[in-house]
This record gives structure tokens, C-alpha cells and sequence, in this order.
């Protein structure tokens, strides 16, 4: 998968045809900005040697235009350099290393950038009841806590799946991972897709509906969902009380999401942040990696 392919999401309406749903615009980089000279003394301890030399010099316009992660009317440079206090740095110096090396433009970086760290919406804590939610990982107490919003019919959640699961198994003890329903409506059986799981989670067994689902998304009719219950061996009975029982968490969740102008899935927060970069574990690990140093 792309980088910019990996920022893409299941809308509640259909996108553009070749519209992914990436960060930023697409390369907008006039030739002024590209021709203009840049600093590229090397910041001590990062590694750009993947970088082509174009990219280098992307990369040394990028630290001495963005501004600083921590709100600081300084550079990015400055900050990484001198300001010890600012915690965040080293890790926005190697977020935009990272874009660049997956062959994001200027323009893309920059944009990714200004949303991850200057976009006040995203910095806003948004508290979610996950009370009645499932969860994988640790527990309600772990220093890194990840709450989705997602569609069991999305193809990118289901590509998301795995990627979680990578991120969580590496950080064995220190995630906590939540789920919570939010069927868009563009696929008929979404609703009862998540009515399912929610009915199998009453009964142990969430993580084995869980990746049914997914495996065999989008068939998730009521004789699919029976047979999935039939084959991870849940009650039958109980599951059918429990089907029913579980539409109401169901939209319970969805108005959760639309409480937060949820618009599309997988939409995820960490630590109660809207999470804005690409789909990729190192991404999402090296965000995790952040909220460690900076919240210790």
C-alpha cells in the first residue's frame, strides 16, 4: 500500500474517482518555493541518508519554514536543536523524514505537518464513553489508549486490522485498544455487522467475530452473521437475544461518533487526539512513541 493510499477512508459518501481521502492536496509546490535556497546544515542525530538529494533539500526547506510542534514561534530546526523542552521534536523532525522517504511532496509533508501539529481541532481532547465498548490490549489504565471508529464493510479498516494488531503486539502492555460502531450506511448489512460482534462480546468472544467479520466483509447478512456465531461456538440462543438486544449500543456509538463529526472510518483518536497520519504501523508507532516521551 502507498502512502497516500494508506490515508484513505470510507466516506459516508462516495469521494471523486481518485480521490483517496489523503492529508494534504496534491503537489501544489510553485517554482519560486521550489528554487529557493535552504540551510542544509545537518541537524545532529538525523539520519537522511535515505533521502535523494532532492528530497534532502526539501527536507532542509521543511525544518527552517515549519514552525515549531509546540506552539513556539521558532522553526522546527530551532526547536529540534535548542529547545529541550519541547518534547515533541525529534519525533516532527522524524515524522517529516518519514513522509519523505515514502516520496510525499513538499507540498503533501507540509500539509501533514500543519494537520498533525498546528490544526487546534486536533489537539483538542475529545473524551468517548467506551464503557460499554470492546477492547483489546491492556487495560483501562495502559499509558496509550486508541479508540476506532469503524465499518466492518470498509476495505480500509479491514486493511487497518492487521496493522493494529502488529502495533499492539509490539507494544505488549502499554495499549489499549477500544472499538466503536459506526456503520456508515453505504453497505446494507453494517449495522448488523456490528450488532454481531457487539452479541459475540457478550459471550467472550469478540476478537473471533471480530476477525470473522473482517475476513469475510462485506457478507454479513443475518445468515451470515448466524453461521459465523455457529462457528466460533457462541450459544445460539443467546446470540440471537443478544443480536437483537445490541442495536442500541450500536447507535449509541454512531452518535458518539457524529458527536465528534465523525465522517469517515477508520477514524481513530490516541490518548484522546484525532489521529491524522497514514495508516502504517511505523506511523502510528512512532505517534505512540511520542505520547510516551512527552507524557511520562
Amino acid at each position: 500500500m502507498g502512502l497516500f493510499g494508506s490515508l484513505a477512508a470510507c466516506s459516508k459518501k462516495d469521494k471523486a474517482p481518485g480521490d483517496t481521502g489523503a492529508v494534504g492536496a496534491l503537489d501544489r509546490v510553485n517554482g519560486s518555493a521550489a528554487a529557493a535556497a535552504a540551510d542544509t546544515t545537518p541537524l545532529k542525530g538525523v539520519d537522511i541518508s535515505k533521502l535523494s538529494a532532492d528530497q534532502q533539500t526539501k527536507f532542509y526547506r521543511l525544518v527552517d519554514s515549519l514552525t515549531s510542534p509546540c506552539g513556539k514561534s521558532q522553526t522546527l530546526r530551532t526547536s529540534a536543536l535548542q529547545d529541550t523542552s519541547c518534547k515533541r521534536a525529534p519525533f516532527a523532525v522524524r515524522f517529516v523524514v518519514n513522509l519523505l522517504e515514502d516520496e510525499a511532496s513538499e507540498e503533501q509533508a507540509r500539509d501533514a505537518y500543519v494537520e498533525k501539529y498546528q490544526t487546534p481541532a486536533n489537539d483538542k481532547p475529545v473524551k468517548l464513553d467506551v464503557s460499554k465498548a470492546p477492547h483489546v490490549g491492556a487495560g483501562p489504565d495502559a499509558p496509550i489508549r486508541i479508540v476506532e471508529f469503524f465499518d466492518y464493510a470498509c476495505p480500509h479498516c479491514q486493511e487497518a486490522k492487521p496493522v493494529f494488531d502488529e502495533v499492539i503486539e509490539k507494544y505488549n502492555g502499554k495499549i489499549a485498544e477500544w472499538f466503536l460502531m459506526y456503520p456508515l450506511g453505504r453497505w446494507p448489512d453494517s449495522h448488523l455487522a456490528a450488532q454481531a460482534v457487539l452479541a459475540a462480546n457478550a459471550q467472550g468472544k469478540f476478537k473471533e467475530m471480530h476477525t470473522m467479520l473482517f475476513a469475510n466483509s462485506p457478507r454479513h447478512s443475518h445468515d451470515n452473521v448466524t453461521a459465523y456465531a455457529k462457528e466460533i461456538g457462541l450459544d445460539p440462543a443467546k446470540f440471537e437475544a443478544d443480536l437483537v438486544a445490541s442495536a442500541a449500543q450500536v447507535d449509541a456509538d454512531h452518535a458518539q461518533g457524529d458527536g465528534v463529526n465523525v465522517e469517515s472510518t477508520p477514524t481513530v483518536y490516541i490518548n484522546d487526539k484525532k489521529y491524522s497520519g497514514p495508516m502504517l504501523a511505523r506511523y502510528l508507532e512512532l505517534w505512540i512513541d511520542e505520547e510516551l516521551a512527552v507524557n511520562r
